[in-house]
């Protein structure tokens, strides 16, 4: 299933993307208002019986899957390439022998189509970084990678904006890729029955219509049972935790000289299974 939230009307709905339908029903809301609510209890949903309304995605404002209730834990440098672009040397021994492991705020968090604000008052080096995203669904700490994939409830696109000057000028990864809308994300939250190998899906970032990412998930340094094996290491993950996979290579701060993000410019990110993030820059 891929589902989705909404508004119409005034009023916040979700409901599962069929086409360029919603199915909903507003009762059913009732009992779960978020799909933050839906994945904590997920088993106690009949969907197929209970979805009575349709409307057309044209007709509604599409919202963020849900707000977290706690950080983004985030994997940096998972791309080989992507590490290698990164470092100032272009050199080899940039590349992770363990995951690099961040947290992004979720306030950052916006909907798909809405507007990212490139802050211009503190950064003039804004860039784009195209992930998958794995939505938790079952709690579990000290899981093993063969049984990793049963704690997840599905997948999502997360678009990790990030200001390249204030990650280098703090150190820390935290305040650059946390600012007000750095995180849009969505549009739909597709389950894993839908992603059968969520280590081999393609990945494609364009700015403005121009393909500057194209890669695929099979080639992490850490694949995503490593990473759900790691991370619940002493670690209890909850239904809704949100954990982001890295980006391939091809982000502005790559090229030379580099071609960070500018207001006008629009950035689409696509992951195969998945759908399209797409989010303009500009002032808010």
């Amino acid at each position: 299933m891929k589902f989705i939230a909404f508004e119409t009307d005034h009023q916040h709905y979700w409901g599962v993307l069929q086409g360029d339908r919603i199915d909903y029903y507003p009762k059913l809301v009732e009992l779960f208002p978020t799909l933050l609510s839906v994945i904590q209890g997920f088993q106690f949903v009949d969907f197929e019986n209970k979805m009575k309304h349709s409307i057309s995605i044209d007709e509604v404002n599409v919202r963020p899957p849900y707000i977290p209730e706690k950080n983004i834990i985030s994997v940096g440098k998972n791309y080989r390439d992507h590490a290698i672009e990164m470092d100032e040397n272009r050199d080899e021994k940039a590349v992770p022998k363990d995951p690099v492991i961040f947290s992004k705020s979720p306030t950052s968090i916006i909907a798909n189509g809405e507007t990212v604000d490139p802050h211009e008052a503190i950064t003039s080096e804004l860039d784009y970084e195209g992930e998958l995203a794995v939505i938790i669904g079952k709690q579990g700490v000290n899981f093993s990678e063969e049984k990793a994939l049963d704690h997840v409830f599905g997948y999502t696109i997360l678009n990790d904006i990030s200001a390249r000057d204030l990650q280098k000028r703090h150190k820390q990864f935290f305040r650059a890729k946390s600012l007000d809308t750095f995180g849009p994300m969505g549009p739909v939250l597709v389950t894993k029955d839908e992603v059968a190998q969520p280590d081999n899906l393609s990945i494609r970032t364009y700015v403005n219509d121009e393909m500057r990412q194209d890669g695929n998930t099979k080639d992490m340094i850490f694949n995503v049972p490593h990473l759900l094996s790691l991370l619940s290491t002493g670690m209890t993950l909850y239904p809704g935790d949100i954990i982001t996979t890295g980006t391939p290579s091809g982000v502005g701060k790559g090229y030379q000289p580099p071609k960070f993000l500018k207001k006008g410019d629009n950035v689409r990110v696509e992951i195969e299974r998945i759908g399209a993030l797409e989010n303009p820059i500009g002032e808010q």
